[in-house]
């Protein structure tokens, strides 16, 4: 049976996404506080791969919890921290868990985040762990072995479509649908020209687009994305914003809310990223379903 997302994007509807981190500790209870207090709000949960090399509970075990509660999840699989057998071995238990949605990442450099020494694997780079879901999906491990059932996932892939230059990027986005992804979920977006044009160059792959909203909550943040953060650019416009509110966590939300509502005529949803900030989640979704 296809994922809800999935079925929501063959038909046209505009999805919203939004996502939570697993606990950094065994106690699920706020994860699935987080998950219960967006969920109602949207078509599906992200549930992040130790977002920034930071160490976290397995998305994994996260997403499957989420499954049980009946929320519609999103797994991230990111191939810094696991081999070929271990993804694959991931990916059938999610299958056996009820996950349906895949989000392939290559991952973070690990020097980034609280175990810098550790040794990265990256045995497999994101266009590979594309098809290695895409062989998944047809019964056949990566050697072209038969499983005992084939998976179903619907599997996306990660694009950012403010890079500089982003011309040098379409190869890689083309690779990434010919592997098998049938949705982008993008980098944060500033720019609803610049994403426009993203749409339109990657039209031709048939592929879904979801725009990636992130929550800005000050000045400060946005000049340390755009001194830190290669692919993002907050437009100075809105870092004079920021720094002119009386309350700039709230300008932040109401930005994030005007470029959610204009991407709702420009691509096929959005992802919120509100940073922890579960609360703004309803108020940026009113502003696309209204």
């Amino acid at each position: 049976m296809p994922s809800l997302l999935a079925q929501s994007l063959s038909a046209n509807k505009f999805v919203i996404t939004a996502e939570v981190a697993p606990p950094k500790g065994g106690d699920p209870s706020a994860l699935l506080r987080s998950a219960a207090d967006v969920a109602p709000c949207v078509d599906a949960v992200n549930v992040t791969d130790n977002q920034g090399a930071n160490m976290r509970m397995t998305p994994l075990v996260a997403a499957g919890l989420l499954v049980a509660e009946g929320i519609e999840p999103i797994l991230q699989l990111t191939c810094r921290d696991r081999n070929r057998l271990a993804l694959q071995s991931d990916l059938l238990g999610a299958a056996a868990l009820g996950i349906h949605n895949i989000l392939a990442l290559t991952g973070d450099d690990i020097g980034c985040g609280d175990h810098p020494h550790g040794m990265a694997v990256f045995d497999l780079d994101s266009v590979l762990l594309l098809q290695a879901v895409s062989a998944l999906n047809r019964g056949v491990d990566m050697n072209g072995a038969p499983l005992a059932g084939a998976t179903h996932f619907f599997v996306g892939a990660a694009a950012a479509p403010e890079v500089e230059p982003f011309a040098s990027t379409r190869p890689k986005l083309a690779k990434k649908a010919t592997a098998g992804a049938r949705f982008f979920q993008t980098q944060a977006v500033f720019d609803p020209r610049r994403l426009a044009m993203f749409c339109d160059t990657v039209r031709p792959l048939d592929v879904k687009v979801i725009a990636g909203i992130l929550v800005i909550k000050s000045a400060r943040m946005a000049e340390f994305i755009n001194r830190n953060i290669p692919g993002l650019k907050v437009p100075q416009t809105v870092i004079e914003r920021l720094r002119g509110a009386n309350d700039p966590a709230a300008e932040g939300v109401r930005i994030a809310a005007e470029l959610a509502g204009q991407c709702r005529t420009i691509c096929d949803g959005v992802h919120i990223m509100s940073m922890g900030r579960d609360e703004v989640v309803p108020e940026i979704v009113a502003a696309v379903r209204n």
